[in-house]
């Protein structure tokens, strides 16, 4: 309380005196014992309403106990069960959650992970893939500001994401592993590593890499092949040793048809193998017939046209070439699509030769544009001329409905460099994403596509996209998804096909380990996405001819299916909307390959490192006996005494409403009682 406070405070007991001695000494002429408890009532009465007036404020001071959180993670991969230790860590969890010692001393938080990091309601061990970092990505945030050792049930074994080893530094507080599996080294050939393009051309061969390891201290010889169906296509004789213990092998296989064909490679496995499901591994790749060639025409030199090349050939069946206007004329009938960068006035016989031959066309327009140049050699739109540069950030279109497009977060991404003033259409456009400036959506497109008669157009009316890769890259760790964004609009240009009311958007073949979803878009007569849609899917297995149907699930601006957990196969598929109105089929191949199961061994030095790394101890599941008592013992994890400080305003005390009206009740009670009012 300050001194200013204080001196207000002897102030109002000043004036509350004087006011009860004016009230009950000075005007009254009669006096007596009850005089001087009126005053007395008076002055507590006015002394109180004008403390309340001055509101001094007072420091509250509460402790309480604060004890250490004790974090449980348990690797729920399928690996676990396969290493028959799942009964084990079943134990274990119950062992540790019933301790009354370790419940005293610390605060048991749960969590399991597999592909991605959860609170743990039931352990099922059924996770096709483990992702350890992102259990410390996930978590450290969470305990940021507390004390927090970790106990990490796992075999060490991770199949996605970024080194464990690394990433644990971002949680700053000990890590306690719990080794799971077999410590014995067992001999073992395995494919390490299967790397071969996913499509191919008709007629051409497509290269296949195999990374083969052998774990052991003889001198032995394998043998290596591949097979397509009950014909094999390669063989080769491998010899390893305890020094020379890994082989990569180099060939190329012929792409005689046109599908998705299956391979299987296959490295005989030694008589004394443990784990024979890694000798093998499926793959596939699809042989198309013909390739998108696209061109990208540019009289500047400017990042964007580097960052759309590498978006549009991250996609095998696309190939993109850079070239100058006066190149075009002459290489004209080598391109399915041509993407305009920047037009200006050597851009002339460029439209001349696109409108000869009707090529479908990309227009990108920014602060280098000609914009005379550019409305006066197409009709489909005009730019407001007015010599001055303008940002515009983008704002999603979630009712476009020619092709599925999802939401990139768009409003995080930089905004664009375009001319100020407003585009004028002079045909029906169908925008993706509107411009947005000072935070406020207008009408105006910032990204459009057209159509002509049998020809598709597309309208970017901005420069710098190159920032929005590199913004995606930060927001979802991966160019992919902006990559498949610019892919998806570069093959609706590519296409000619007429506008269907049901699209759906899923790959030939899925790899046995990675997610299965199909997704897809349905939309009204009036090709405005529908909402309230009934979507179903009915996939049936090939081999043996059993049929599933289920319904596709509302997100956001699409429906998925998940099919993640359909056995390996080939399956035939048909999406029906509405009970029929509208039906789309297609073919899907999921391969037989497990990740989980490569593993024969925990990795026992990684988790040993990560213990070190981290001030703590490893265990063995099998010799956890000093673990309750180690956790327990360890004086790092001691219960705090805190205290929190809050500065209380004197209003917040009720209790001295309460004497204010108490005092005010009796004085007037007795001066009733004693017939003085």
């Amino acid at each position: 309380m300050s001194t200013l406070t204080v001196l207000y405070i002897i102030i109002a007991g000043v004036i509350a005196l004087l006011v009860a001695l004016f009230q009950y000494k000075y005007k009254t002429k009669q006096h007596s014992k009850l005089s001087l408890l009126f005053a007395f009532l008076r002055f507590i009465t006015v002394f109180s309403i004008l403390v309340l007036l001055i509101n001094p404020k007072f420091e509250k001071v509460s402790y309480y106990n604060e004890k250490p959180n004790l974090v449980i993670a348990v690797d729920d991969s399928e690996s676990i069960s396969f290493l028959n230790q799942d009964q084990k860590v079943d134990s274990l969890i119950n062992q540790l959650v019933n301790e009354s010692e370790l419940s005293d001393k610390f605060n048991i938080d749960l969590y399991k992970f597999g592909r991605n990091t959860e609170s743990l309601d039931s352990i099922t061990f059924s996770e096709k893939q483990t992702n350890i970092s992102s259990l410390f990505s996930n978590l450290s945030q969470v305990y940021k500001s507390s004390n927090a050792p970790m106990l990490i049930v796992s075999d060490g074994n991770q199949t996605l994401g970024s080194d464990y080893e690394f990433s644990s530094s971002k949680y700053k507080h000990p890590i306690f592993p719990v080794i799971i599996g077999d410590t014995i080294t067992y001999s073992d050939l395995k494919i390490q590593q299967l790397n071969v393009n996913k499509y191919a051309y008709l007629k051409n061969k497509f290269p296949v890499e195999a990374i083969l390891v052998y774990n052991g201290n003889q001198l032995v010889n394998s043998e290596f092949f591949v097979t397509i169906g009950s014909s094999t296509v390669y063989r080769e004789t491998i010899n390893f040793s305890k020094e020379n213990n890994s082989k990569i092998v180099n060939f190329t296989l012929p792409a005689n048809s046109v599908g998705v064909r299956s391979y299987r490679a296959q490295i005989r496995p030694l008589e004394s193998e443990k784990n024979k499901t890694n000798n093998y591994k499926e793959f596939a790749i699809e042989v198309i017939d013909q390739k998108t060639n696209v061109a990208i025409i540019s009289d500047i030199i400017h990042p964007d046209i580097g960052a759309l090349k590498k978006a549009i050939e991250t996609n095998e069946q696309r190939s993109v070439s850079i070239i100058k206007p006066n190149e075009y004329i002459n290489k004209s009938n080598d391109f399915q699509l041509v993407i305009l960068y920047q037009p200006n006035n050597k851009f002339n016989s460029v439209f001349d030769e696109i409108n000869r031959i009707g090529t479908n066309r990309f227009i990108i327009s920014g602060t280098q544009t000609q914009w005379s140049v550019l409305n006066s050699k197409q009709t489909n739109f005009t730019q407001t001329i007015t010599n001055q540069v303008e940002e515009y950030q983008p704002s999603f279109n979630t009712n476009y409905s020619n092709f599925i497009v999802n939401d990139l977060d768009f409003s995080s991404f930089p905004p664009l460099d375009s001319e100020f003033g407003e585009v004028e259409f002079n045909t029906t456009n169908d925008v993706i994403l509107y411009k947005t400036v000072n935070s406020i959506i207008t009408d105006e497109p910032l990204l459009a596509t057209f159509e002509i008669g049998n020809k598709r157009e597309a309208l970017l009316l901005g420069e710098n996209i190159w920032k929005w890769r590199a913004q995606s890259y930060l927001n979802h760790k991966s160019f992919n998804k902006f990559d498949d964004f610019i892919g998806k609009i570069v093959q609706y240009l590519a296409s000619n096909k007429r506008k269907s009311r049901l699209n759906l958007n899923y790959d030939s073949f899925y790899d046995g380990s990675s997610d299965v979803k199909i997704t897809a878009q349905y939309f009204n007569k009036n090709y405005e996405f529908d909402a309230k849609a009934s979507l179903n899917i009915s996939l049936k297995n090939n081999e043996t001819g059993d049929v599933i149907t289920q319904p596709l699930v509302l997100k956001n601006n699409y429906y998925e299916s998940d099919l993640s957990n359909l056995k390996a196969g080939e399956y035939t598929f048909t999406v029906s909307a509405n009970n029929g109105e509208s039906t789309r089929s297609g073919s899907i191949k999921i391969l037989d390959y497990n990740v989980e199961q490569q593993f024969l061994n925990a990795n026992v030095t990684k988790l040993q490192r990560l213990a070190t790394s981290t001030n703590a101890s490893s265990y063995f599941i099998d010799n956890t006996s000093s673990l309750i008592s180690d956790l327990v013992n360890d004086k790092r994890f001691s219960t705090i005494q805190k205290s929190n400080k809050n500065i209380v305003p004197l209003i917040d005390f009720k209790f001295l409403l309460g004497l204010i009206a108490l005092s005010l009740a009796i004085e007037w009670f007795l001066r009733k009682y004693n017939g003085l009012i």
